[in-house]
């Protein structure tokens, strides 16, 4: 990356900067590889973060299935992360997972995990998993919630003779997409040797075609977690390694500390043969001290999050676009990669990130607000629809993490959080599940790539020209959604 003019005398963030075009041998988004390189099983440089709030088995699994990667956070307790990671390896790789609910289930039942948009569904079959096919009774269309009385059964809604296709009777995906929009559902069920096995949307055949999963190599979803620094940390990273996590993150808020420094050398220790991110950092000098500690991979961002109040409470931190730069030249040199940790808002973010030498993106209250993320679908008063996301570092995160301590010791540690204990980030009604979100982002940064003249993450960080601009040219990007 480059600079149009002089080099900037401040550090700065993603607002304060926009791409140059240059002269391009790229001709299409399609010609664009995105895999980050970084030594990961992904191939979209796009990581759910590790909070609570965003990072799921749900979420982590369809973010796998399109080539990215989800963190699961290390306030799990290690049975349940254990769990969480043998849910990911089980889930379908060319399938969407199903979402099943009995028939006696109320409208009210599947609008908690599931809005009422075209291009979902719920399938309702009676009895437990493993379904039989003949016990499922048919797919009912998410927009059919809209209309349906809350009480309604689903049984009743829902209509027989709804298209399933075999698996191994799956030619391509142009055949699946055909199959279901000559049907004219919104989509159908994956059945093999007589059982359910996942679903398919007629998008998510064309979505199969644009994208890579990121897989292990038994070609199983790929899936990371996190650890803290505190405790056993050697021994929660090993129980994580044998569950079959692809990538281990070794994560505090500062990440430039002896504590990381002994945690992370004791995992290294391990050689457990998975990747090790650590952070969270924002220098050069902390690159260099982690990556002698044993990580591979470098998390920058301190303060630039929504949920994070550190910057305001501490004046602590770094405006992510320059810490991105300081960090990915410093890892480069040392044959490390970076994670760019928090503050994209738009898909132009997530590409100025690239550009600045990050290998991949972390996402967090994007992600938060979307269909698979954990927690309930929950309306307000208007009827709009939200789920609740929280810092890690907030007082309902503490409650959560030390909830084994009395009361009184509880107390103390909540005396110290910081960041938003409960914040609604709304669905977007045109995008309400994280793939509608995958879709918007890479079709993005693809562009910018072209304009870059860039075919690969690699070829980005190098032609990358960025250049610096006031608030009003900052606004004057955005769109005008009614006249003036």
């Amino acid at each position: 990356m480059e600079f149009s003019g002089e080099s900037p005398a401040v550090d700065l963030t993603y607002s304060d900067v926009f791409l140059v075009p240059r002269r391009s041998a790229v001709t299409s988004r399609l010609q664009v590889d995105l895999a980050p390189q970084d030594g990961t099983p992904a191939t979209l440089p796009i990581v759910a973060s590790n909070m609570n709030s965003v990072t799921g088995p749900r979420l982590a699994a369809v973010l796998a299935r399109r080539g990215g990667l989800g963190v699961l956070p290390q306030d799990m307790p290690l049975q349940g992360l254990d769990a969480a990671i043998r849910d990911v390896k089980a889930q379908p790789v060319l399938w969407d997972t199903p979402i099943v609910l009995p028939p006696e289930a109320s409208v009210s039942d599947a609008l908690r995990l599931m809005p009422a948009t075209a291009g979902h569904g719920i399938v309702v079959a009676t009895g437990g998993a493993p379904y039989d096919a003949e016990r499922i009774l048919g797919v009912l269309p998410a927009t059919r919630l809209a209309t349906a009385l809350p009480d309604a059964q689903l049984g009743d809604l829902v209509h027989a003779g709804t298209p399933s296709l075999d698996a191994d009777d799956i030619g391509s995906e142009r055949h699946a997409f055909d199959v279901i929009t000559d049907a004219g559902v919104d989509m159908v069920t994956i059945t093999h040797h007589g059982h359910l096995v996942g679903t398919l949307s007629a998008r998510s055949a064309l979505r199969s075609t644009l994208y890579r999963p990121a897989m292990d190599g038994d070609g199983r979803l790929a899936v990371a977690a996190a650890v803290g620094i505190n405790g056993d940390v050697a021994s929660k990273a090993k129980a994580l390694a044998d569950a079959g996590v692809d990538v281990l993150v070794v994560d505090t808020a500062h990440g430039h500390q002896e504590g990381m420094l002994r945690a992370l050398s004791a995992v290294a220790a391990l050689n457990l043969g998975i990747p090790i991110v650590a952070g969270n950092i924002v220098t050069a000098d902390g690159v260099k001290d982690l990556v002698e500690a044993g990580a591979s991979i470098l998390k920058v961002g301190v303060g630039p999050g929504a949920m994070c109040t550190t910057r305001m409470m501490t004046a602590v931190g770094r405006p992510q676009f320059s810490a991105v730069l300081e960090t990915a030249e410093a890892a480069r040199e040392l044959g490390a990669h970076v994670w760019a940790d928090g503050g994209v808002r738009y898909p132009r973010d997530v590409a100025l990130a690239l550009a600045a030498g990050a290998a991949s993106v972390m996402v967090g209250s994007w992600f938060a607000g979307t269909i698979e993320a954990p927690g309930e679908l929950q309306s307000d008063a208007e009827g709009r629809i939200y789920k609740e996301s929280w810092g890690m570092a907030s007082t309902k995160a503490v409650q959560a993490r030390f909830g084994r301590l009395d009361a009184y010791e509880r107390a103390r540690k909540e005396l110290f959080a910081e960041g938003i204990s409960s914040s609604k980030i709304y669905l977007d009604p045109l995008r309400p599940g994280l793939e509608d979100l995958l879709d918007m982002i890479t079709s993005g940064v693809r562009s910018s790539f072209t304009y870059a003249g860039a075919s690969s993450v690699p070829e980005f960080h190098e032609r990358a020209l960025v250049g610096l601009q006031s608030a009003a040219g900052y606004e004057e990007g955005k769109a005008l959604p009614v006249s003036w």
